[in-house]
C-alpha cells in the first residue's frame, strides 16, 4: 500500500487455495463437471475435473414428494379451474381437476364459488418439484481457476455484490505493478516495513488497511488473493473512487 521508493520484488512462490467439495454419506449419483484450476500465480488455466453429487437423500426426498397425498386448495375470487390446474401442474388439466371435485363444484365447471375446497392431485406437482430438485442439486457452484485470472474474477463477483467499483483491467494493472502477480509478495524495506506493518499480497496492503477495509465473506488472511484484492479495491474506492483511478503508489 502507500510507500515511497521502488518495491523490491520478492521471489514468487506458488500458492494453492484449496477447494473442498462437501459430500454426504451413503449412496450418491456422481455427475462429472468440468472446472479449471492451476497451481501458479498467473498464466493460462488448465481444465481439471471436479465432481458435483446428487445425493441419495435428494432422490429419496423427491420420490417421497411424488408419493405425497393430495392437498387441498381454497378457491378465491377470480379463480378458474384452468388457472388452478396450471398453477398446481395437475395432470389432465382442468378437466381432471373438475372430475375430481365435481361434487363440490357442481354441474358447471365454469363457475366455482370462493371458499370451496378443491382436492388437488399433488402427484403431478410433486413430480415436477422432484425433477427440479434433482436438477438443482446437480447444478455446479461457480468455480474459478486458482490463478491470477480466477482471483480477479472471483474478487469482481464479490465486489459486485458489495457495490464496490472496479474493473478487471484496473485490478490487473495495479497487481502487476505492485506484486507482479505474486500473492506472497511482501515489502520488507520501505517506511511501512520499518514501522512494522509491511505491505503484503497481490496489491501490497498493510495490515491496518486490510482490517479496516476487509470485505465480509472473504478470508481474514491478508495474503489470501481474493481477500487482498477486494480489501484493496474497497480502500481504493473510498479514497480514489475506484481502483481504476489508481496508477501508482496508493
Amino acid at each position: 500500500m502507500p510507500a515511497k521508493g521502488k518495491h523490491r520484488r520478492p521471489k514468487q512462490n506458488p500458492i494453492t487455495r484449496k477447494l473442498a467439495l462437501a459430500g454426504t454419506g451413503g449412496a450418491a449419483l456422481t455427475l462429472p463437471l468440468i472446472s479449471a484450476t492451476t497451481a501458479g500465480a498467473a498464466g493460462t488455466s488448465a481444465p481439471a475435473a471436479t465432481v458435483t453429487t446428487v445425493t441419495a437423500a435428494t432422490v429419496v426426498n423427491a420420490v417421497t414428494a411424488v408419493n405425497a397425498p393430495p392437498t387441498t386448495y381454497s378457491v378465491v375470487v377470480g379463480d378458474t379451474l384452468s388457472e388452478i390446474a396450471a398453477d398446481h401442474s395437475v395432470s389432465g388439466g382442468w378437466k381432471q381437476l373438475y372430475e375430481a371435485n365435481r361434487a363440490v363444484v357442481g354441474d358447471n365447471p365454469s363457475v366455482i364459488r370462493p371458499g370451496i375446497k378443491l382436492t388437488i392431485g399433488a402427484q403431478a406437482k410433486a413430480a415436477t418439484a422432484a425433477k427440479t430438485a434433482v436438477k438443482t442439486a446437480a447444478k455446479p457452484a461457480s468455480s474459478y481457476p486458482n490463478n491470477l485470472d480466477g482471483w480477479i474474477r472471483e474478487s469482481l463477483d464479490v465486489m459486485a455484490k458489495q457495490g464496490i467499483p472496479g474493473s478487471y483491467n484496473g485490478i490487473h494493472r495495479n497487481v502487476m505493478r505492485e506484486s507482479s502477480g505474486n500473492p506472497k509478495a511482501i515489502n520488507l524495506w520501505d517506511i511501512n516495513a520499518q514501522n512494522g506493518i509491511p505491505s503484503k499480497g497481490l496489491l501490497q496492503v498493510i495490515d491496518p488497511t486490510f482490517k479496516a477495509y476487509h470485505v465480509p465473506g472473504t478470508s481474514l488472511d491478508s495474503y489470501d488473493p481474493v481477500a487482498n484484492i477486494t480489501a484493496a479495491c474497497n480502500y481504493a474506492a473510498a479514497r480514489y473512487g475506484s481502483i481504476d483511478n489508481v496508477n501508482g503508489a496508493y
